[in-house]
């Protein structure tokens, strides 16, 4: 009922707004004057003409292709397209990713009653509908762009990674490089873990014998101090002799290293133990990485087209700018007077250790700022974009406006970290982490839409938040998505660019 529920609520507010879209913005706009001729090309037949400019691969014209050819038929039979290729107008691709948009907020919800069980059907269902609402993601529900399509893919691959169906998750891993090249990042991220999940079910025992051990020193400690120690015998038998679930266990046993260390070592151990069990479970997603690598060297680089315009860059401040923006973006959890209070009761308990921490942290991020900020020419050339504004009128207003901002980046990155670490293993949070660096930081150019994967994956791992808070959030998306399509609809456009910086046409 929840899926059912979730889909109806996209597509009553997304097919009005695309017909909306579609009626006063009926030509291909920014990137689609790419990607609909393209895709328009595929559906005359012609798979051999490619537009150099186009950087990722051809995985959304073929989802395109196989929608537009499911009503084909219908249009045929009524005499409105006589050929395939009438029906390809840029309304009828645009409306592929509003489809993809229902199928990621139905996938949303699955892997929220995955990851959290005792969320409740209710809840699942209103965090869905949230992360469709996400301002990013719902701009691009309306126009032909590979990101919400992409997005589909890796919520697919990851839902079957967590069902330990690893044919199918690495089938749609596959399907989401064909969106976009980075995605293969997150299938090594998905696998890795994956991997650490599977060899925890492999080894039960070590965990429910630690989880015990302390639980029975315990309750040795309440019966002996009462002089009885035949209950206590008792009580050990009962406790050894109880059943414990796996999701409990793993979740217990995460918290009963000291260090990450010690985290490492005993999951490389257990890894090089049950290496076969492992090479077979995953060799899946060891023959996609296999294709992948094939493809970079035939391919002579990760980017399909426009490759001077891509080039692979240390961008380290990217890294800076998806904290500070995903924060922002969940205003709820960072920016409360209670987080702000739990990061400094934190600090508090180990102040040395703390204070390098941070000192450490504003070192780099320093560094990250001066050092590697990347001003790219597209950045720079079309104000159709809000990171164009953001970088002239916020970063960039003074010399010193950059640097005031790490305090910010510092206290985004520790407040995500520390939220992710009360609810998943040191090891899991170390490996989003550098994920997410290198998806972002190879990355020249500053796109919001780029946060959106790592984004949508931290908010699956962030604990639950009462409805208040959910409802504050929501209206804040609300007026965020009507602000954005207002802008977008009726706003015109006075171009503005850089000296020096090449000027687009619209």
């Amino acid at each position: 009922m929840g899926r059912l529920v979730v889909a109806a609520t996209v597509a009553g507010w997304a097919i009005p707004i695309a017909a909306l879209v579609n009626s006063v913005v009926p030509e291909p706009y920014m990137d689609e004057i790419f990607h609909v001729p393209q895709a328009q090309q595929y559906c005359r037949g012609d798979f051999l003409t490619w537009d150099p400019m186009i950087t990722t691969p051809p995985g959304l014209y073929y989802v395109s292709l196989a929608y537009v050819a499911s009503f084909f038929p219908v249009a045929w039979m009524f005499r409105l397209a006589e050929t395939f290729d009438v029906i390809c107008s840029t309304a009828a691709l645009r409306s592929t990713n509003v489809v993809m948009a229902m199928v990621c907020a139905v996938l949303f919800h699955d892997l929220l009653l995955c990851i959290r069980p005792g969320i409740g059907e209710r809840k699942a269902t209103i965090y869905a509908i949230l992360v469709a609402l996400y301002p990013v993601h719902w701009f691009f529900t309306f126009l032909y762009y590979t990101d919400v399509a992409s997005l589909a893919a890796v919520l697919a691959m990851y839902l079957f990674c967590l069902k330990k169906q690893f044919w199918i998750s690495a089938t749609f891993g596959a399907f989401s490089i064909l969106f976009r090249q980075t995605n293969v990042i997150w299938i090594i991220f998905f696998a890795a873990n994956g991997a650490i999940s599977y060899i925890q079910d492999l080894y039960p025992k070590d965990n429910v014998s630690q989880e015990n051990t302390e639980a029975t020193h315990q309750s040795n400690k309440v019966v002996s101090g009462r002089g009885n120690k035949t209950a206590a015998q008792g009580l050990r038998r009962r406790r050894i002799n109880s059943p414990i679930s796996k999701k409990l266990v793993i979740s217990e046993s995460s918290h009963l290293y000291s260090s990450l260390a010690e985290e490492l070592r005993d999951i490389c151990l257990k890894l090089w133990n049950s290496k076969c069990e492992v090479l077979i479970a995953f060799a899946p997603f060891a023959v996609v990485m296999m294709a992948f690598v094939a493809f970079i060297i035939w391919n002579g680089g990760i980017v399909l087209g426009a490759k001077e315009a891509h080039v692979v860059s240390p961008h380290f401040a990217q890294f800076l700018y998806f904290g500070l923006v995903s924060a922002a973006a969940l205003l709820p959890w960072h920016f409360s007077p209670r987080r702000v209070l739990d990061l400094f009761h934190l600090s508090g308990k180990n102040k040395t250790c703390s204070f390098l921490a941070v000192l450490m942290g504003l070192g780099l991020s320093f560094v990250a700022v001066h050092f590697f900020s990347i001003a790219h020419p597209y950045l720079l050339a079309d104000n159709r974009h809000y990171t164009f504004y953001i970088w002239r009128k916020v970063i960039q207003v003074n010399w010193l406006m950059k640097y005031m901002l790490i305090p910010l980046y510092v206290y985004s990155w520790f407040s995500i970290i520390n939220i992710l670490g009360k609810s998943q293993t040191r090891v899991w949070v170390l490996s989003f982490v550098l994920s997410v660096m290198l998806v972002l930081v190879p990355a020249p150019l500053v796109e919001f839409r780029y946060y959106t994967i790592p984004f949508v994956i931290m908010v699956l791992h962030f604990p639950v938040i009462g409805n208040r808070k959910l409802l504050a959030l929501g209206l804040l998306y609300a007026v965020a998505d009507v602000f954005t399509l207002v802008m977008f609809l009726f706003r015109p456009f006075n171009w503005e660019h850089e000296p020096g910086t090449q000027r687009f046409m619209w």
